[in-house]
């Protein structure tokens, strides 16, 4: 077999090695167009795990690289004149030079051509099996395919450069300085003796106001000394090439053309933020090597790589793309206490969590325990108040349209539906959506309150929940736009009905669907006709005696029609400009507001994004959020997407988060977020972080309608109460609970202790 690398980085090298080890017969080749040691950045970093790895892929490699780098445990964070130090981590640093003179040496020593100063393409390899493009983030190969491998650029606005210094390090550190000119970042961490790197970074306003566009290398490298005259402790910065650049997230449709194969930055690129650029290189060249050996022709083998590969890479530039993001919006994060911002850091890209935490650094975990809140209590178990209303935790059984009213009349599946998860601990409950008036359903399945019947049933669920819990309970109001006069869910989800449909209307004249029911467009008459539909509803929910009453403005629906420039094409005062779009729901919360008792409080849902081009931005989201609030709502509950059939959602664990974040940071408004929320360690982790003052599930609250009291049960919260025929079950949980966490920890206890690697770094001061 004949193997032409064109790349003579990491992945190339480490998939040569592999390939010439297994397959000492094959003719491995790998070309370079720089010199042998020639190198641009300072040092790279890897995990515990991807060490393990390593060891597993290839021993004498992974020994020779153990045996060069620094290992630390601790990462430290610098901010607000604070440092937070959590321990727990395991990484090692190394030379970037050193790494790449490692494998050369293993790649001479199996055999491998190695070929410097090459500029080499794949026509210069006729009669080759496999061409693997390792050829780095700048790819030409890459580049002159683009057409076939379709690669996506996403040019990051903050600005880095790759430094270095000869202070030393015991610990990955961050540096946050705010300075006259905004705040700048600094990554750092040792790779070698008297060696560390430094990857300064910050926005494109504060590196506008400093100057540094108009500066040279060595001047910038000046100017940050003087930024971090005391993080530096007299030492100096280095530079290698050390230029002011905008990192690029590079994604490719396709990394398999015919027998060429892209491998690392060439294929994908990961943020410097979580470290992993180097790993999903050398990654990539294991999973390579792995469908080489599967068996089969170049091409299975080829699609057998890509097809297994590409799940991996992608989670790794999803917690990279989620990581890099929090650092361009560092300013959102910056009025937090030191030790919410460090938690903040700490679980920037979802990859670690609260318990995650709690097990590597339960010191740690119990500060922001205590910062977030008295008691001693996780974030999830501390009461909220909103006006006159407190709810005992901040778990919150999402709305979730049932689909099982008869004629809008809730029954006994609605009493069930929410007595259950009442009785299951929740801290608050939202009904479905609930119609004001029979045009103004989904389906012919919608709940709805505007007869006495219906409100007479809800009257019977609010009390129940109300004697048999210390839960709250919201009714959302809201009406179905263009999206009513649909088939029941099951049936088809916003499929039009082909029998029994009502005349729909909307913002404008636009069905959701090509054959969709075409709505008509609002007229001022219909408006005030609706306006009136909610205040009544609204008197009656008074009467049923919900705590909470939110308004409905998101996922496509009336007042969401209005509000996304997708669906709203209006040329009138209620059409155009954020302000237009805002009118008419202005106006209808306004009038519910007004109605609504001033000790209870109010929200708004909306859709924070449309998921698609065109659709409002985040500078009208925020703009919806303002106005609401000076309008008097006290929360916002923060959804996205179902605008438009089209939409095309980046789904993921809590991928609405982000949104929900914005608004509350960004716009101090209290927030709700939904969206992929499974565990009540993803709830604490989003509450500790900041993100949001309330988290609502939906799924896990379908499955386990006693989430909370599970909950309650892991973390030993016993304040969270049933009623007495079902305290015996309660208590004979905990227990339960605790004696599987005893068992559990001296699993753990037992467990062979991490082996014993190198270190360059410095011992910590005494105590």
């Amino acid at each position: 077999m004949r193997i032409a690398i064109i790349g003579g980085g990491p992945a190339g090298l480490y998939f040569a090695i592999l390939m010439k080890r297994d397959r000492p017969d094959a003719e491995v080749v790998v070309v370079e167009r720089n010199r042998a040691d020639d190198t641009f950045g300072f040092g790279v970093v890897f995990s515990d795990q991807t060490l393990a790895a390593f060891e597993t892929a290839d021993p004498p490699s992974y020994r020779a690289i153990t045996d060069a780098f620094a290992y630390w445990d601790d990462i430290e964070i610098h901010a607000k004149g604070a440092v937070t130090r959590i321990p727990g981590n395991g990484f090692c640093g190394c030379s970037r030079r050193e790494l790449l003179m490692l494998l050369q040496d293993r790649a001479r020593g199996l055999g491998v051509d190695l070929r410097f100063r090459d500029t080499a393409i794949p026509e210069d390899f006729p009669g080759f099996d496999l061409i693997v493009g390792a050829d780095g983030i700048n790819s030409a190969i890459r580049t002159r395919d683009a057409a076939h491998f379709r690669p996506h650029t996403d040019l990051r606005p903050n600005r880095f450069a790759w430094m270095g210094s000869t202070r030393p390090f015991d610990a990955f550190t961050f540096f946050f300085k705010e300075t006259p000119f905004g705040i700048f970042i600094a990554h750092c961490y040792q790779y070698a003796p008297e060696a560390s790197t430094w990857v300064l970074e910050t926005d494109p306003e504060t590196f506008d106001r400093a100057g540094l566009d108009v500066m040279s290398e060595e001047q910038s490298a000046y100017f940050l000394e003087g930024i971090f005259a005391e993080e530096l402790q007299g030492h100096r910065l280095t530079t290698n090439r050390s230029l002011w650049r905008q990192f690029p997230m590079i994604r490719c449709e396709h990394w398999v053309k015919g027998n060429i194969v892209l491998l690392g930055d060439a294929k994908a690129t990961a943020h410097f933020s979580i470290g992993s650029g180097t790993k999903l290189a050398m990654e990539d060249a294991i999973a390579l090597h792995g469908a080489m050996l599967a068996g089969g022709d170049v091409a299975t083998c080829l699609h057998r790589f890509e097809t297994a590969r590409r799940e991996d890479v992608e989670k790794t530039q999803h917690a990279a793309d989620v990581s890099l993001v929090w650092f361009e919006q560092v300013k959102r994060f910056w009025h937090m206490d030191a030790t919410r911002f460090a938690f903040g850091v700490m679980t920037r890209s979802k990859s670690i969590t609260w318990e995650n935490l709690a097990l590597r650094a339960p010191d740690f975990v119990r500060e922001v325990q205590d910062a977030f809140g008295p008691g001693g209590h996780a974030p999830m178990f501390q009461p909220f108040s909103l006006r006159g209303m407190t709810v005992p935790n901040r778990v919150v059984v999402s709305s979730m349209c049932q689909y099982s009213a008869q004629d809008g009349l809730p029954g006994d599946w609605h009493l069930m539906h929410y007595g259950a998860r009442a009785v299951g601990g929740a801290g608050l409950l939202f009904t479905e959506m609930t119609c004001p008036s029979a045009d103004a359903r989904i389906t012919h399945g919608c709940a709805g309150l505007w007869n006495d019947a219906q409100q007479a049933q809800w009257t019977r669920i609010v009390d129940f929940c109300h004697t048999h819990s210390q839960a709250r309970i919201a009714l959302q109001l809201g009406h179905a736009g263009r999206k009513g006069a649909t088939k029941l869910m099951w049936d088809g989800m916003d499929r039009p009905l082909e029998q029994g449909a009502w005349p729909i209307l909307a913002a404008s004249a636009i069905p959701y669907y090509p054959d969709s029911q075409i709505p008509r467009a609002m007229t001022r008459e219909d408006m005030d006709r609706i306006t009136g539909d909610f205040v009544a509803a609204t008197r009656r929910g008074i009467a049923c005696g919900f705590d909470m009453l939110e308004l409905h403005c998101a996922h496509g629906y009336l007042l969401a029609s209005l509000l996304s420039p997708l669906t709203n094409h209006r040329d009138d005062d209620y059409g155009g400009s954020i302000e237009n779009r805002l009118r008419y729901p202005l106006e209808v919360f306004a009038a519910m507001r007004a109605e609504w008792p001033r000790e209870r409080p109010m929200s708004v849902r909306i859709s924070a994004t449309d998921w698609a081009d065109g659709g409002i931005t985040d500078a009208e989201t925020l703009a919806i959020a303002r106005a609401f609030a000076a309008a008097g709502v006290d929360l916002m509950d923060v959804s996205t997407g179902q605008t438009v059939a089209d939409a095309a959602p980046l789904y993921g664990r809590m991928f609405q988060v982000p949104w929900a974040d914005m608004i509350r940071n960004e716009a101090g408004i209290a927030t709700m977020c939904v969206g992929s929320i499974t565990s009540a360690d993803q709830v604490n982790t989003i509450l500790a972080a900041g993100r949001a003052d309330l988290v609502a599930l939906a799924r896990p609250h379908l499955a386990d309608p006693a989430f909370t009291l599970h909950a309650a049960a892991q973390y030993g919260e016993k304040a969270v109460t049933v009623p007495p025929p079902y305290e015996y079950g309660r208590q004979a949980l905990f227990r339960t609970v605790a004696r599987e966490q005893e068992d559990l920890m001296a699993l753990k206890r037992k467990a062979r202790p991490k082996p014993s690697l190198p270190t360059f770094a410095r011992p910590r001061a005494a105590e």
